[in-house]
């Protein structure tokens, strides 16, 4: 398997998919329409709609199915994005190399296309329960309440992260931040892939614990990326955690002691998909990705 190639091809499923839902008509609020448009269709790594989709297959093939919460997910995170980046939050100007929402439009536009996302992601989620068979509400409805409540686990994560600036915490309570702000959303978005498509309980166990482990590995790996990344290839400015006074996983354990963290914890990540042999093999391979990306 050609991991890159893959990656790829995935990226671009869900960028077709995102596509649908742009809202080109003129109208009063057609700048906040563009302001939506701008960070959704901005780039970035599609991780997450690849997570449930990549889930669904590994018990179906008719990925159709699953769109609907691969595009509801990938909206949430840009919600996300555009309100991080604001002043009051972490004050940056640039994402993926480009001006950040706040600084392409206005402050109060960017709010409010942070809100316009967050509330198409259950407008598309709705709509496809309102079409679904009788048999497929309850694990929609399911799907639904868990990705709620992932999503309040990260904006909980969000502000605790704002409110323990220039403060010394603990290393529970650095794992509790990285586990709801980050860890949050990608463990819901291998679940609703595993749920959608029927996997059991025991199978979904393996996968959250799977989902868990990337999570906090993503997190350590951007705390990582903040300390010695190429601002050129990232796409923002590096060192602005430190800036900040924020607790990361390299102010807690140095440099070297983050990457063995997460060494380690990319391999427990690994072995937790041992059961589901080469059907799963991107799944491990994008555990490596999260390791050894440099943005």
């Amino acid at each position: 398997m050609d991991f890159k190639e893959e990656l790829k091809k995935y990226q671009q499923k869900i960028n077709q998919e995102l596509e649908k839902y742009i809202r080109k008509q003129e109208c009063l609020e057609e700048v906040l329409n563009q302001s939506m448009e701008y960070s959704l269709m901005a780039g970035g790594k599609r991780l997450r709609p690849i997570l449930t989709m990549v889930t669904y297959l590994l018990f179906k093939q008719d990925l159709e199915k699953c769109m609907p919460y691969a595009v509801a997910i990938e909206m949430i995170h840009n919600f996300s994005l555009i309100h991080d980046d604001l002043p009051a939050i972490d004050n940056d100007d640039f994402r993926h190399g480009k001006p950040t929402n706040h600084k392409k439009f206005n402050e109060a536009t960017a709010i409010l296309a942070g809100d316009g996302l967050l509330n198409q992601a259950y407008m598309v989620m709705g709509e496809d329960l309102r079409n679904s068979k009788i048999e497929e509400l309850p694990r929609k409805v399911r799907i639904i309440e868990e990705f709620s409540e992932a999503v309040d686990r990260m904006i909980a994560g969000e502000y605790i992260d704002t409110k323990m600036e220039g403060q010394k915490i603990t290393q529970e309570e650095l794992k509790y931040i990285h586990e709801n702000k980050t860890g949050a959303l990608l463990k819901i978005a291998v679940r609703m892939g595993a749920i959608l498509a029927g996997a059991s309980e025991e199978e979904l166990k393996k996968l959250t614990s799977y989902a868990e482990k990337i999570g906090l590995s993503f997190q350590i790996k951007d705390d990582i990326l903040g300390e010695e990344a190429d601002e050129a290839i990232l796409g923002k400015p590096v060192g602005n955690d430190k800036e900040l006074e924020k607790c990361t996983y390299v102010s807690q354990y140095g440099l070297q002691g983050a990457k063995s963290i997460l060494d380690k914890i990319t391999k427990e990540a690994i072995s937790e998909l041992e059961e589901f042999g080469e059907k799963a093999e991107f799944l491990k391979q994008l555990a490596l990705y999260i390791q050894n990306r440099n943005k």
